[in-house]
């Protein structure tokens, strides 16, 4: 009998952890939702811990164990996502977009987008035709990224594992936070079937391994705004040091409600590296 209350007592505890759980991302999802639909105004912790029921130190930390990041840090990105949606559909509008979006002055914007994107509003959106043609030619054409530092340690190496029917780049990197905001401190792209990737000589840190799966198209959206690529990530902060050997798996899934945006413009940072990659050749 002993055992059989235990066993019960542990089921009651699994449930309840689960329900706590579940309760903790539909109020993160409902905040997103919220954020979504008020980008253009100032919106607050406090506001988004009241408008799902909860203190707003309970709610930043529920919000943070669900989505990796706070929700200053998601907002931003949230922000960023839908001004490069709007930047491609009204190129013209600049001061329409960042109006929008929240943004008060060009300057401001301007700083932002470059931080975490990767270029200027101006420069993302003139170059964005051009860099959805040089993506599609790793359909057809060999994609060879080498490895700075090969032999060197620490040295991660990185398997991916996405769905068998998945034709496109896969881009993984590491970054210093579990959001694609930045560019990262060493990152790579897939093609052709390849799964595997290292990075070698990495910096001593802290990072977060984050893998994007973007299928080959001819609209430049379904490369700038990612919220439909398949993604994964590690599931802990790796911790790198001068002896780290390391191999780690990802796998790729569909996106879920809560997920971070994919902000850095990844054809911007494969056209970089592989212009590196030819320059030291």
């Amino acid at each position: 009998m002993d055992a059989k209350r235990e066993l019960n007592t542990r089921e009651g505890q699994t449930r309840q952890t689960q329900m706590m759980k579940d309760e903790h991302i539909a109020a993160a999802e409902q905040a997103i939702v919220y954020m979504k639909s008020h980008l253009e105004e100032e919106i607050t912790s406090e506001q988004l811990a009241a408008h799902v029921g909860y203190s707003p130190y309970h709610f930043t930390r529920i919000f943070k164990s669900v989505t990796g990041i706070s929700p200053r840090h998601y907002l931003s990105a949230l922000r960023m996502e839908s001004g490069k949606s709007a930047l491609l559909k009204e190129p013209s509008l600049l001061v329409k977009v960042l109006l929008s979006i929240g943004f008060r002055s060009a300057g401001s914007f301007n700083t932002r987008f470059k931080q975490q994107v990767g270029v200027p509003p101006r420069a993302f959106r003139i170059r964005s035709e051009a860099l959805t043609a040089y993506m599609n030619q790793f359909e057809h054409r060999e994609l060879s990224l080498p490895v700075p530092g090969k032999e060197a340690a620490p040295q991660i190496t990185c398997r991916i594992e996405a769905p068998a029917s998945f034709r496109g780049l896969i881009f993984v990197g590491l970054f210093p936070h579990p959001i694609p905001d930045q560019r990262p401190v060493a990152g790579t792209a897939l093609a052709g079937g390849k799964r595997t990737c290292v990075f070698a000589d990495v910096p001593s840190g802290t990072y977060y391994a984050l893998a994007a799966g973007i299928p080959w198209s001819l609209r430049p959206k379904d490369y700038f705004v990612l919220d439909r690529a398949i993604r994964g990530k590690y599931p802990s902060a790796i911790e790198v040091n001068d002896r780290t050997e390391l191999g780690i798996a990802i796998q790729l899934r569909n996106p879920l409600p809560y997920d971070p945006p994919i902000v850095v413009s990844l054809p911007q940072l494969l056209f970089e590296k592989k212009k590196e990659s030819n320059t030291a050749k």
